[in-house]
C-alpha cells in the first residue's frame, strides 16, 4: 500500500463565515458545495495548492462532525490519505493488527469511497483512507423494478465531448472539477439506453453509437468499443433479437447509431423483430440537415429503417405503451423528447440530453450543442421542480458513473442526486 495526502478535514460551525478567511482574506480558490448525504455533512474544498483543505459543516445535529464541534469546538478534524485500492488498504492494516473504525468502505464526498482509521492507532489523529471515484464509464446493467414494470439501464460503451460544448456558457474551472477533460479537452461520458420488460413485451430507449463508424469519428469521440451494447443485453440473457420496440429521443448518432447494423455490406435493422418508434417532425429535420446539425445525423442510422418498413412514425405527446409516454421538450433539438415511465403510482424519467449528466442539474448548466438553449431552459426549470416535488427517479444517459437517482435539494437551494443506481 501507497498512501498519498489527499486533504486535511477542518470541521466548521458554519462553512460561509469559514471561507471569509479562506476564499476572501486568503484569496483561495473554493469549489462548489458538496452534500455527503450519508455523514450528514456539507463539504467544502479549498484548493491550496497541492493537497487541499475541506471544509466541514454538519447539516444534521447527530452527525459526526456535529459532535466533533461540540466536544472540542472547531478545528483540526482530520487527515486524509488517497490509496489506490481501499479494500486492499483496510485488508493490510487489519493483517496488522491497525485498530479501524470502518471494517469496509463507505461513501464519501466527489463520489470517492472512505474509510476511517481510529485515532487511537495514529497516535492521536483521525486518518481518512480515501479511493477516489472512478472517471471512466460505469459498463455494467443496473436493474430496477418500478410497479409491474422492469427498468435496465444498459450500456453501449464510453465516449467522449469537448468539454466546452457540453457546458455552453459555464466557465471550464467550474466545470472541470465536476468532469475532468483530457488533453484534448474531451469529458468522459457513457451510452446507457433503457430498457423496458412489461407484458406488452421488450422495449429500448435508444440505442447508443452502434459499431458503424470509422476510424477517424473513433478516434474525434474516443469511442470505446470494448464493452457495447450487445454485451449489455447478454449479461442479462438476452439479445437484439429480443427486443420488440425501439424508441428513439432524438436521432443524433450516440442516440441512435445503433438502431442499424452493417451485414455483409448492407445497412439493416438492428433488432430484426422490432418496430421502431420516431417522432415525425424529429425525422423531418434529421432527414433535411443544416450545417449546424449535420454532424450530429448520420443518414446511415435510420434511413434505412424507412427502407425496411418497420418505422412507426407519431405526431406529438402520446403514450407509445402502457406505462410509456413522451414528453416533446425541444432546446437540444427542435423535437427532443424524454421518456416518462409510470406504473402503481410510481415515475420514473429517462431525460435524454435534456439533464446529460448529473453535472447538469443547475438550470443555467445547458449544452453548447443545443440548437434552442432557451427553450432546454425553459423546459429544465419546470421539470427539475416537478421531479424534486414528485420524486421522480431520473435516469441518466450520459452520466459515467450514475445511471438513476433521486434530485434532492438543501436547505440553500443546492441540488444534487441521491443515486440508485
Amino acid at each position: 500500500m501507497r498512501a498519498v495526502l489527499d486533504h486535511v478535514g477542518i470541521a466548521v460551525k458554519d462553512v460561509n463565515e469559514a471561507l471569509a478567511f479562506y476564499r476572501d482574506a486568503l484569496g483561495l480558490d473554493v469549489d462548489a458545495p458538496e452534500e455527503v448525504v450519508s455523514q450528514h455533512v456539507r463539504a467544502r474544498a479549498v484548493r491550496a495548492g497541492g493537497p487541499s483543505l475541506e471544509l466541514l459543516e454538519a447539516t444534521a445535529p447527530d452527525s459526526a462532525i456535529a459532535k466533533y464541534i461540540e466536544k472540542r469546538g472547531p478545528g483540526l478534524h482530520h487527515v486524509t490519505l488517497r490509496v489506490e485500492d481501499l479494500r486492499a488498504a483496510l485488508a493490510q492494516l487489519r493483517d496488522r493488527g491497525v485498530r479501524l473504525i470502518d471494517a469496509e468502505p463507505r461513501p464519501g464526498a466527489e463520489g470517492a469511497l472512505v474509510a476511517f482509521i481510529h485515532p487511537a492507532a495514529a497516535h492521536g489523529v483521525l486518518v481518512e483512507l480515501k479511493q477516489p471515484a472512478v472517471h471512466g464509464p460505469v459498463l455494467s446493467a443496473k436493474r430496477h423494478i418500478l410497479g409491474d414494470l422492469q427498468l435496465t439501464m444498459l450500456h453501449d460503451g464510453g465516449f467522449r465531448l469537448d468539454g466546452g460544448a457540453m457546458f455552453g456558457v459555464v466557465p471550464r474551472p467550474l466545470w472541470e472539477k465536476a468532469t475532468p477533460p483530457d488533453d484534448r479537452n474531451r469529458i468522459q461520458l457513457a451510452m446507457r439506453p433503457l430498457l423496458v420488460e412489461a407484458a406488452w413485451g421488450r422495449m429500448i430507449v435508444d440505442c447508443g453509437a452502434g459499431d458503424k463508424m470509422g476510424p477517424k469519428l473513433v478516434d474525434i469521440y474516443a469511442l470505446d468499443r470494448a464493452r457495447h451494447l450487445d454485451h449489455a443485453l447478454a449479461d442479462i440473457g438476452l439479445t437484439s433479437s429480443s427486443i420488440d420496440f425501439a424508441l428513439a429521443t432524438h436521432l443524433h448518432f450516440d442516440h441512435f447509431g445503433g438502431a442499424t447494423a452493417r451485414e455483409a455490406g448492407a445497412l439493416t435493422p438492428r433488432f430484426a423483430r422490432a418496430q421502431y418508434f420516431i417522432r415525425a417532425a424529429e425525422w423531418e429535420d434529421a432527414t433535411h440537415p443544416h450545417e449546424r446539425n449535420r454532424a450530429s445525423y448520420l443518414q446511415e442510422d435510420f434511413v434505412p429503417l424507412e427502407e425496411a418498413g418497420v418505422i412507426r412514425f407519431f405526431q406529438g405527446d402520446e403514450t407509445i405503451k402502457p406505462g410509456v409516454r413522451v414528453v416533446r421538450t425541444g432546446g437540444h433539438t427542435g423535437q427532443h423528447q424524454i421518456v416518462y415511465v409510470e406504473s402503481q403510482g410510481k415515475t420514473a424519467v429517462f431525460v435524454a440530453d435534456m439533464i446529460p449528466t448529473t453535472a447538469h442539474l443547475q438550470d443555467p448548466w445547458v449544452m453548447g450543442y443545443d440548437l434552442f438553449p432557451m427553450e432546454t431552459l425553459a423546459f429544465k426549470k419546470r421539470f427539475i421542480r416537478e421531479a424534486i416535488d414528485r420524486e421522480y427517479l431520473i435516469l441518466f444517459e450520459h452520466d459515467p458513473r450514475v445511471a438513476a437517482g433521486y434530485i434532492r435539494e438543501s436547505a440553500d437551494g443546492r441540488r444534487y442526486v441521491e443515486q440508485v443506481l
